[in-house]
């Protein structure tokens, strides 16, 4: 495999970010995530954080160097990533259980595969325009199908951030797949959670990714989403990749080459949570979310 990658949060106008966000490859797989937590400071996050890391850990354990079947991987992880989560909140006795959206990609063979709950979004653009895209599990979203309102009006409608499928809430998650679509030299997957995506149009999310690397694509089109986000707006997150031909000359040190990888190697780039002081929350609150984070990890990573 080859490919450019390039990953990048920001917390927009909010208090701190909860948007979390990895990536995991062996020789022959590569794994995307990103996850958008909902919840109380150190809930939200601790949701998405466990959803990456337990996501990326069965990856490593089961791509030595490919999964026997991606597509059951991704709903198999994501169903665990949720009964993790609904279990943590449930052993710490919280009265708001934690909460996040998740969208995963397998790459493998050079043919794409995801799974999402939420909507946080995944977009597969080919020669300028969008050839796949996630459906949001929303209630802007039926509303948009359903002809009773139009796109724009989705932009502002007041429940836009209401979604309807998550982890670690309630009820288990509808996870959607799709894929299972080859890729082509040149083709791009853009991960991404609804701070990013709502405030850019289509177009300009074509377009960018269409003309430019990732590499200086996503900070660009960051910078127009946190802009227009304003003081108000969401923490805003994406990680996407070019996709690169085999036999393409590796003269970039920006390429990311699987070939001389071991057999049992897996490299893996998970961000951790923040480690300095936020206001009410202290250094120690957090090491302790961290520890507890990690023992969730355990109990679900067999």
């Amino acid at each position: 495999m080859k490919f450019t990658i390039f990953q990048e949060s920001r917390q927009g106008g909010r208090k701190y970010n909860q948007d979390r966000m990895g990536y995991s490859y062996s020789r022959d797989a590569l794994l995307l995530v990103i996850a958008d937590g909902m919840g109380g400071h150190l809930h939200g996050e601790v949701a998405a954080q466990i959803a990456v890391e337990l996501l990326t850990d069965q990856f490593q354990k089961k791509a030595v160097p490919a999964l026997p079947n991606p597509t059951q991987f991704l709903v198999d992880a994501i169903q665990r990533c949720h009964e993790a989560i609904y279990h943590y909140a449930a052993n710490h006795q919280m009265v708001e259980v934690p909460r996040t959206t998740c969208v995963a990609c397998v790459v493998q063979d050079g043919v794409a595969y995801w799974a999402h709950v939420g909507d946080s979004r995944l977009y597969l653009l080919r020669q300028r325009r969008v050839a796949a895209q996630t459906r949001d599990h929303s209630k802007v979203r039926k509303l948009v199908e359903a002809g009773e309102i139009t796109e724009e009006e989705a932009r502002t409608h007041h429940e836009k951030n209401k979604i309807y499928s998550c982890l670690g809430g309630s009820y288990p998650p509808e996870i959607d797949v799709g894929g299972k679509i080859a890729l082509a030299d040149g083709d791009t997957l853009l991960l991404c959670t609804d701070g990013f995506w709502g405030s850019l149009d289509e177009e300009e999310i074509s377009q960018f990714l269409g003309s430019f690397p990732v590499l200086f694509a996503i900070p660009q089109l960051l910078d127009r989403a946190e802009l227009r986000g304003g003081k108000f707006g969401d923490n805003l997150t994406a990680l996407a990749i070019n996709w690169h031909d085999e036999d393409e000359l590796d003269t970039d040190d920006a390429f990311v080459s699987t070939q001389k990888l071991d057999h049992n190697t897996v490299a893996t780039h998970v961000d951790p949570i923040e480690t300095k002081r936020t206001g009410e929350i202290t250094e120690d609150d957090i090491e302790r979310a961290i520890a507890e984070i990690q023992a969730a990890i355990t109990k679900y990573s067999k």
